[in-house]
């Protein structure tokens, strides 16, 4: 399977699209550059100072659908003439006071709502610091919670039955974003608690597992025993992780072992292992494939073989990020696998934090950027020549 055919890749972008692309992988190819820009980035949120002008036709553009579910529509609509869906994804990163948390929460069943509606919408999510302060799940996490904390967490727990509650209606499922090691225990205890009450039948609710974490095989494991015991389905979303230098850095500062693999070749045979796995126990598991990484791509296609699955198999879907990586996405959707691309939305302010880690991760990446600026680059020189 060519996973590599640019003039599919790129079909749906105008040579406008392509040209903000080009300049965007450029920039962020330099990583000093966006280290700069993102601490003046963070500056200029903390004093008020307005960036929009500068953030929003160039990467926000680019890696953001709109600042609301409606501005989303006509990227939805694009992708989906390509038979790529979309998820969006309410991108509040961090909940600073209750006001804070109850326009999240109505703005995220909003997005089941629409779900609900849409065919080309096949699930919802959420990140739960964005439900509750951080401090709550880190002490909810190591079981050191006082009174007030207590209540605090049994709201949050409320709410994610609420959205949960929500998704089952909607006929859509949702996913639940990891977060921090330190937050992750608390977040694993009410997912499972979420998967045991809403998914006899089908996967309506999803955990995420970080393959970076050399304790998620263990954990995957141990999913699929309880399923298997307490008779429901897995829903699980495998992502390798997104903050592997911080996990590092706070290990080393509290003198305990990181919860990351020491190499990347660790993280992805772990990855490419829960894959396997779960296609080996598909009768009990649903599985949204969140990766960039083209080995992983072709081994889970390969196991879906194996295993006499078609393309379009109902429980596996294949996802990357919105303004990365559309070779993987729009070549897959054309040979018939399901396919749906993360889609941000919400207001700069919101976003920003959001769109200055995916540029730092970006930057992180041996080959990826280079990668995508290499088909962007191909693609016009493809448009000029015709």
């Amino acid at each position: 399977m060519n996973l590599n055919n640019i003039e599919i890749a790129f079909k749906i972008q105008s040579n406008r699209d392509l040209k903000n692309g080009r300049f965007l992988f450029t920039l962020i190819k330099r990583p000093f550059i966006v280290r700069t820009l993102g601490g003046m980035s963070n500056l200029a949120l903390k004093i008020g100072f307005p960036v929009s002008w500068a953030v929003k036709p160039t990467l926000y553009r680019h890696f953001v659908g709109g600042e609301t579910i409606n501005e989303c529509l006509p990227a939805v609509r694009k992708m989906w003439s390509e038979q790529v869906a979309s998820i969006l994804d309410y991108s509040v990163e961090a909940a600073e006071n209750e006001t804070d948390v109850a326009e999240t929460m109505q703005e995220i069943l909003r997005s089941i709502e629409n779900a609900g509606q849409q065919d080309c919408v096949p699930f919802s999510v959420f990140k739960p610091t964005a439900l509750v302060k951080s401090d709550v799940l880190k002490k909810a996490s190591s079981g050191a919670l006082t009174g007030n904390e207590m209540k605090a967490f049994d709201d949050f727990v409320q709410r994610v039955d609420t959205l949960c509650a929500a998704a089952e209606k909607s006929g859509k499922p949702i996913m639940i974003d990891a977060e921090d090691f330190w937050f992750q225990p608390a977040i694993d205890e009410v997912t499972e608690r979420m998967m045991l009450k809403y998914n006899k039948n089908r996967a309506v609710v999803y955990a995420t597992l970080q393959m970076y974490r050399h304790d998620r095989l263990d954990y995957l494991d141990r999913l699929i025993e309880m399923s298997k015991k307490e008779n429901f389905i897995i829903g699980v979303k495998y992502v390798r992780g997104a903050y592997m230098e911080k996990e590092r850095a706070r290990a080393a500062a509290g003198s305990y072992l990181s919860p990351i693999y020491p190499t990347k070749q660790d993280t992805d045979k772990a990855f490419n292992e829960a894959l396997r796995r779960s296609v080996e126990n598909i009768d009990r598991m649903q599985v949204f494939c969140g990766t960039h990484n083209e080995e992983s791509i072709l081994k889970l296609t390969q196991y879906m073989k194996d295993k006499g699955l078609p393309n379009d198999y109902e429980r596996i879907c294949f996802s990357q990020l919105y303004g990365m990586s559309d070779n993987l996405s729009f070549n897959l959707a054309a040979e018939g696998y399901k396919v749906a691309k993360y889609l941000p939305y919400g207001k700069i302010r919101n976003v920003l934090p959001y769109l200055i880690r995916r540029a730092e991760e970006n930057s992180a990446i041996a080959g990826q950027t280079t990668r995508e600026l290499v088909m962007i680059k191909e693609e016009l020189k493809r448009r000029h020549s015709k």
